[in-house]
């Protein structure tokens, strides 16, 4: 947690209110986003036992399993929400030629349009997402096995392969194809609670904006204590799992009489999932209009674009008929997920930086970033053969940065570009000298507006703007022994019979 992050927590228990952590909004959110707010059964983890989906939050639609023991209760709600979901996602797909001649991954010549998003409550509905996807994508449907014992409805198979790059694709930092409403009001604001406590989806709601005449602290207390005569919650949080309460007094009577098979047993478990994802429901449409107040950052269109560029690639595979994803990665694979994923948390921290003043203010009180007003440049040039100019700029600043002597520097400039500069000198009266090494063209004379001149304002980071990858791995069949590799044909080819295996 950094020191600006800590601030804004003390002050959010000071004022009672949450404070702000951006100045804009840092995450993608689509203009029409696909909620997803599923109910699992308390001790069997994964089994359904409802769901809340859809786009309009005036309309939800409810699938319910009456009896979550039942086998094809299960599988009847699977094909349900394929059926409910699918056509959703698949709405996004046209608008990319497919081209397998160019150069990008995905083997099209353009990412689609737009691409579908996923919205979950918190951060344990994006882990259901993940374990559905793996227990639905690998299944069987009765036209690819005729005698599977009990063959999977058509379209499941296929919605637990999106689904599972859903959650694979939830894993890169800045990614918004499945973001959870807690882990997006929670970038953007600070509470007075921990992060651990933040995961309620009401309470964080409460902090953020509470009702008239209370504290964060009291509404946020309301919304996660507050029972009504029978002992059950008046918001519970679907968090996917239901409250024991609940359980015990009203939905294990209630699957009883539909195991009796009593009239209206099927009714009353429908009108009791609909009492308990209601409330979670309108929370997270209620978090999607906090949302959308906040104006869109500079380099989110460039993240959603891979994001974009993601789910043409999937389309692209289901397409050309590639068998499902597998269920453990290999050696290299495996090492290229977490190297892109390490990239993509260093790009989104830079970027957050020089999109939002208040993240840059965080980078600059962790000394990682310094602001301060020119006071001199002196031009300077390069002894190469052919000299280049080198100018010498000198910054008053109230900052404290850490660089060493000879270290790079990185300024953004109009245009989405960057300057690249060199620490030279700090000097006691809190003044620093820089030499800039980039940014000012090819000739002798720098580019107009490539050189601060004394009096403007200028911002230097000791990170870089656009950070690369690591150095590239090895196909699968160079991979050492060690990593998995080589292939197992080749592994278990017999040695080279020679002269001395003879007698």
């Amino acid at each position: 947690m950094s020191l600006i992050t800590t601030l804004a927590r003390l002050e959010a228990v000071r004022d009672g209110r949450a404070r702000p952590l951006a100045t804009v909004r840092h995450r993608h959110l689509a203009e029409k986003p696909f909620v997803f707010v599923p109910l699992t059964t308390a001790g069997e983890a994964g089994a359904p036992l409802g769901a809340m989906v859809g786009t309009d939050p005036d309309t939800p639609r409810l699938l319910v399993v009456p009896q979550p023991r039942d086998r094809d209760l299960r599988s009847a709600f699977l094909a349900e929400l394929a059926e409910a979901m699918l056509p959703y996602i698949e709405s996004y797909a046209e608008g990319a030629e497919y081209a397998e001649d160019t150069e990008n991954t995905s083997g099209s010549e353009e990412p689609c349009a737009d691409a579908p998003q996923l919205l979950v409550p918190s951060a344990a509905g994006v882990e259901y997402v993940r374990l559905l996807g793996r227990s639905m994508r690998f299944r069987r449907t009765a036209e690819q096995d005729p005698d599977a014992p009990h063959p999977a409805p058509p379209r499941v198979p296929l919605l637990g392969r999106w689904l599972t790059h859903f959650g694979e694709r939830a894993r890169v930092p800045g990614s918004s194809l499945l973001p959870a409403m807690t882990q997006l009001l929670g970038r953007h604001w600070a509470t007075g609670q921990s992060v651990l406590e933040d995961q309620h989806l009401g309470a964080l709601l409460a902090w953020i904006d509470p009702p008239h005449g209370l504290t964060g602290a009291e509404a946020a207390a309301r919304a996660e204590r507050e029972r009504d005569r029978d002992g059950l919650l008046v918001h519970p949080p679907a968090g996917p799992a239901t409250d024991p309460v609940f359980d015990n007094k009203r939905l294990a009577p209630a699957i009883a009489r539909y195991d009796q098979g009593r009239t209206g047993a099927e009714r009353e478990i429908h009108d009791l999932l609909e009492t308990q994802l209601r409330p979670t429901w309108d929370a997270v449409w209620r978090g999607v209009g906090l949302l959308r107040a906040l104006p869109e950052g500079a380099h989110v269109a460039d993240r959603w674009k891979r994001d974009r560029w993601s789910y043409t690639a999937h389309r692209d595979r289901l397409r050309a008929g590639e068998p499902p994803q597998p269920k453990q990665d290999d050696a290299v694979t495996a090492a290229r997920k977490l190297g892109a994923r390490e990239t993509a948390q260093a790009q989104l921290d830079a970027q957050e930086a020089l999109d939002d003043p208040l993240v840059m203010a965080g980078r600059r009180l962790a000394g990682e970033a310094f602001e301060g007003e020119v006071t001199a440049v002196v031009m300077e040039y390069s002894q190469a053969k052919v000299p280049r100019p080198r100018p010498l700029v000198t910054v008053r600043t109230g900052d404290a940065p850490h660089p060493a002597e000879g270290a790079r520097l990185h300024r953004a400039l109009p245009g989405g570009k960057s300057q690249s500069a060199e620490f030279v000198a700090h000097e006691a009266d809190g003044t620093l000298t820089v030499r800039l090494t980039g940014g000012m063209g090819r000739g002798k004379v720098p580019e107009a507006g490539s050189v601060p001149e004394p009096g403007d304002t200028v911002c230097w980071t000791l990170f870089e703007h656009a950070p690369r990858g690591g150095p590239e791995l090895p196909d699968p069949d160079r991979t050492p022994w060690t990593h998995g590799g080589p292939p197992a044909a080749a592994a278990e080819a017999p040695d080279p019979v020679t002269a001395e295996d003879l007698l």
